[in-house]
């Protein structure tokens, strides 16, 4: 009994409200190319639940963490090494080719648009992730560089939809962002901004 009375009320413990992560974003005409195709993708397969926004859209280079409410020492330091990263990097173009869905649950799957290993600009993504993640030197951050797979989640629904090679979707990369996801929200505010060469303003 005593136990269980310890336990009380731990199930109802409020979870993390923040969640930050480096990113990078389709440009304006990708992101018109890609809501066409989720647009096609939708009619074609019956699909029904709601597209990410467009202001959403973005392949997550490194997940930096859950927290309760926004961690501004974390995020301090990260602007310095982004800084860092982004004053040295060269800039690159990356191409995504193919849809599929990610996970293992049967239903409401991230449907996912993704690059073939070895597509246009994936290695120079990779390198360009990796000096990014030797400057954040979370050990977190160097765990997940072996399995990064680059990819735009385009939505989140039930199958049907076939794994199947679509019209290479790609853009200039020139930019890097540290994005502040409110957990529960659909909400994304851009922290931090920069470009490969320097620093730009926060949006």
């Amino acid at each position: 009994m005593a136990t269980q009375l310890l336990l009380d009320g731990f199930e109802n413990l409020p979870g993390p409200t923040d969640r930050l992560f480096f990113a990078i974003r389709p440009d304006d005409e990708a992101t018109a190319h890609i809501e066409r195709l989720v647009a096609r993708l939708r009619i074609a397969s019956g699909l029904t639940n709601k597209p990410i926004a467009r202001e959403r859209l973005h392949i997550t280079l490194f997940w930096l963490g859950d927290h309760f409410g926004l961690p501004q020492k974390i995020v301090d330091l990260l602007h310095l090494a982004a800084a860092q990263v982004g004053t040295g990097a060269a800039p690159f173009d990356v191409e995504l080719d193919r849809v599929e869905y990610f996970g293992r649950r049967a239903d409401n799957k991230p449907l996912v648009l993704r690059a073939a290993p070895g597509a246009p600009g994936i290695a120079a993504l990779g390198a360009f992730r990796e000096s990014l993640g030797a400057a954040i030197g979370f050990s977190e951050a160097k765990r997940r560089t072996a399995s990064f797979t680059p990819h735009v989640t385009l939505l989140y629904d039930t199958p049907p939809v076939a794994r199947q090679i679509v019209h290479r979707i790609g853009w200039p990369v020139r930019e890097f962002f540290l994005v502040h996801s409110l957990l529960g929200q659909s909400r994304h505010e851009v922290l931090g901004r920069w470009t490969l060469g320097g620093e730009l303003p926060v949006r």
